[in-house]
């Protein structure tokens, strides 16, 4: 990545941070709205406007990267998809760039994507009464020595995270999950002996929990590929700079299985090792898509 591809880069960075500082005193003028306004119609219709101001700033926020990094993409899937849908997005992970480049093709063509946060991250600045502001699930995911201290915690995070749930109810969203659970690396490929390429081993019981936590309402599958150029450098630099030529990304929506989101995933082996195995298959077929394109 060249010194040119680095200032074009952190420029960009700068204009997104400007939009930020722009944007979210107004959104949290709404929030603070819909925290003193607790019907159900106030609470419905200001969750809408705090998600426009929200899809707002992502489209800035994608006009200042396209005029950065000037990439050429090749989109295909996103041809029949339906702002009244509840979605689980999935998608392999190998940058912080992956998120925008998510948010650049889901933008008002599906619900607002909302991920699962650590419940630690309502501290970060700013951006932490954001997530909460936009309804976005904080999760508090307990180990299994601190159930083992305290057997009344079992089965707490699934029911707080429920809870945090029960709003998206009202209207159709999405929700994302990495089924990695963290971004590609060699070092870490290699740690875990992945049987993939190209790919991280997925971590099943996390994709399991968000079906359980949503109570059925997921129902829809955007499986998302994204394929950088071999070689090119990833990161959010690269990627805003310029220094990532063409970006590739394949959606495959696919139907999840009713049986997917009923089972007990920590205490059924049955119902746990039949989940894998579609995950499994599903990474597979993943893993077979990146070898193929990258042979193009």
């Amino acid at each position: 990545m060249t010194v040119w591809h680095k200032i074009r880069g952190s420029l960009a960075l700068l204009g997104i941070v400007i939009n930020t500082l722009i944007l979210c005193p107004v959104l949290f003028f709404f929030a603070l709205l819909k925290l003193v306004l607790p019907f159900n119609t106030a609470q419905v219709g200001l969750s809408r406007v705090l998600v426009f101001i929200a899809e707002t700033w992502i489209g800035i926020n994608n006009g200042i990267a396209a005029f950065t990094s000037q990439a050429r993409w090749h989109i295909s899937g996103m041809e029949s998809l339906d702002r009244n849908q509840w979605y689980l997005v999935t998608c392999n992970h190998q940058t912080w760039a992956d998120i925008l480049v998510l948010q650049k093709v889901s933008n008002r063509r599906i619900p607002f994507l909302k991920f699962f946060l650590k419940q630690e991250l309502i501290k970060v600045p700013i951006l932490g009464l954001a997530w909460w502001a936009l309804d976005f699930p904080f999760m508090k995911r307990y180990s299994k020595d601190e159930i083992a201290r305290d057997p009344s915690l079992k089965g707490k995070d699934l029911e707080t995270t429920r809870k945090a749930c029960e709003k998206f109810a009202y209207f159709p969203t999405s929700v994302m999950n990495f089924f990695e659970g963290t971004r590609f690396d060699a070092k870490k490929h290699a740690s875990q002996a992945s049987p993939y390429q190209y790919l991280l081993k997925p971590k099943a019981g996390g994709a399991a929990f968000t079906l359980n936590a949503m109570s059925g309402h997921l129902r829809n599958l955007l499986d998302v590929t994204i394929i950088y150029p071999p070689g090119a450098p990833r990161s959010l630099l690269a990627y805003l700079g310029g220094a990532m030529p063409v970006v590739d990304v394949i959606v495959q929506q696919r139907v999840i299985p009713a049986w997917a989101s009923e089972g007990d995933y920590e205490s059924d082996p049955e119902f746990r090792a039949r989940f894998q195995q579609w995950i499994g298959d599903l990474w597979d077929e993943k893993d077979a898509l990146i070898a193929s394109r990258m042979k193009q």
